[in-house]
């Protein structure tokens, strides 16, 4: 199999892993590492200074040697090293082989010890075994021609050396048992959050409830959170959010359906009483086909509304440059036409004022808030509306004369289908103005509801 192949099902089985054993080797590979490579230091260092220490020795002997015997022709000097608490052994070698003593030396001889003695290689030390023992020799210069070689038996250095050897490798050993027990630690205790935002989701996703939330821990001294710490923390925002949203979208099926209930059953009783056409006569039938019209518009008024409520967000169509008094004279005008009992007055701010928008929403805003005020203004009483510019943006308010709004029906003006007491009689879903509010959101506008100085309601549009 290629080295890719190998790299491949490697990388495969990493991610069949769970994320607490690929953290767990992690650590436990990253600990080992250091611990084997700490222990492979340690003995090279351990085994360095014996030899040092030995080679030191030898050194001494063969100044030794040398100043004993200066002239010595080449032979031995000394050779009961053989023992382990004997001096170290001592040979003169020459550089030509025709000048070696007839009987052999105790030390060997390599080509480098006559090269050594013919000057052309500095001094070394060797290994060597010695009598079946281990041993070390120096080779060095001892007088022209001639080269001094020099061994001790190395069998304490041999058995420290090994003695290290099996001690740093039992430390190695339990260095990587203590980081397997370290990186098992470290994947429990680092991904518990994250263990626990899983059984939470899993949870959320077995039961459909997004009221689960994690437990998150206290902060430390320092106040500080970790990332898996934010990261839970951002993931119950997310379930609060989540929340939000389906309890909202269940208050919007219940709501739609309660308030679809009425006109489809007045819708129902019409098509009946028509179905019975003749046992009607012709103003009966005139009346009944009114009144059907008149319903299914209101219903297909209401579904278009809880289509564009459902989506929680505007469209994203081009965005124009709107000139606000000219879109508050067309919007007042087209409400002079549907509410012709009522008055409109209209003051408009000097010179063009022109904001981002989509020109089509925004009269769409316009018409809801006229269509509310006009609905609560008593016969005689007008309905103002004025365009002005205050502070860095403009602002439009439409304020009318009717009963106005109960302080303890203010939080909820805007919400779905709400519908104060003085308004249950008066037609409407109780959509317009929770459809005001979000085009005035997606716009960047703000949208509020007050009582208005001298009765009646006050709606403010600030950009």
């Amino acid at each position: 199999m290629s080295g890719s192949g190998r790299r491949g099902l490697g990388a495969a089985w990493r991610r069949r892993r769970p994320l607490r054993t690929r953290l767990a080797l992690a650590v436990t590979a990253a600990v080992a590492f250091v611990a084997v490579g700490v222990c492979a230091a340690a003995f090279l260092v351990v085994r360095s200074a014996l030899y040092d220490q030995l080679d030191l020795s030898l050194t001494q002997s063969a100044r030794l040697a040398a100043q004993r015997d200066p002239g010595a022709a080449p032979g031995t000097l000394a050779g009961e090293c053989r023992f382990l608490a004997a001096p170290a052994c001592a040979e003169v070698v020459p550089a030509d082989p025709a000048k070696d003593p007839g009987t052999p030396g105790l030390l060997p001889v390599d080509p480098a010890a006559r090269k050594v003695a013919a000057g052309a290689l500095a001094p070394y030390y060797t290994n060597i075994t010695l009598a079946g023992h281990p041993a070390r020799m120096l080779t060095t210069d001892y007088a022209k021609g001639r080269a001094l070689q020099v061994a001790l038996r190395a069998d304490t250095v041999q058995s420290g050396i090994e003695e290290a050897a099996g001690w740093l490798v039992l430390t190695a050993a339990a260095g990587v048992l203590l980081a397997a027990v370290l990186g098992y630690w470290v994947s429990r205790t680092g991904l518990a959050p994250v263990t626990r935002l899983t059984a939470t989701a899993e949870r959320i996703a077995a039961t459909r409830d997004p009221r689960h939330r994690i437990e998150l821990p206290s902060r430390g001294p320092s106040g500080r959170e970790d990332e898996i710490t934010r990261l839970a923390g951002s993931f119950n925002t997310m379930l609060g959010e989540l929340e939000q949203s389906v309890t909202a979208q269940r208050r919007l099926v219940a709501d739609a359906s309660h308030e679809l209930r009425t006109p489809l059953t007045a819708l129902r009783t019409n098509a009946e009483l028509l179905a019975k056409g003749e046992r009607l006569t012709v103003a009966q039938r005139e009346r009944a086909a009114a009144a059907l019209g008149r319903q299914l518009r209101e219903v297909t008024g209401l579904v278009n509304d809880l289509i564009e409520l459902a989506r929680d967000e505007e469209p994203t169509p081009l965005v124009e440059q709107v000139r606000l008094d000219a879109l508050v004279r067309h919007g007042v005008d087209a409400a002079r036409a549907h509410w012709p009992a009522v008055e409109f007055r209209v003051r408009v701010v000097e010179g063009a004022v022109v904001v981002p928008g989509v020109p089509a929403r925004l009269s769409r805003l316009l018409s809801n808030l006229l269509d509310n005020a006009a609905k609560f203004s008593p016969a005689g009483l007008p309905v103002e509306v004025e365009l002005a510019v205050v502070g860095t943006g403009p602002e439009l308010t439409v304020r009318d004369h009717g009963p106005g709004i109960a302080e303890q029906d203010l939080p909820y003006v805007f919400d779905r289908f709400y519908r104060a007491g003085a308004a249950r009689a008066l037609p409407g879903s109780g959509l317009g103005l929770a459809m005001a509010r979000q085009i005035a959101r997606a716009h960047g506008a703000e949208l509020v509801a007050e009582p208005a100085a001298g009765g009646g309601a006050l709606f403010r549009l600030t950009f």
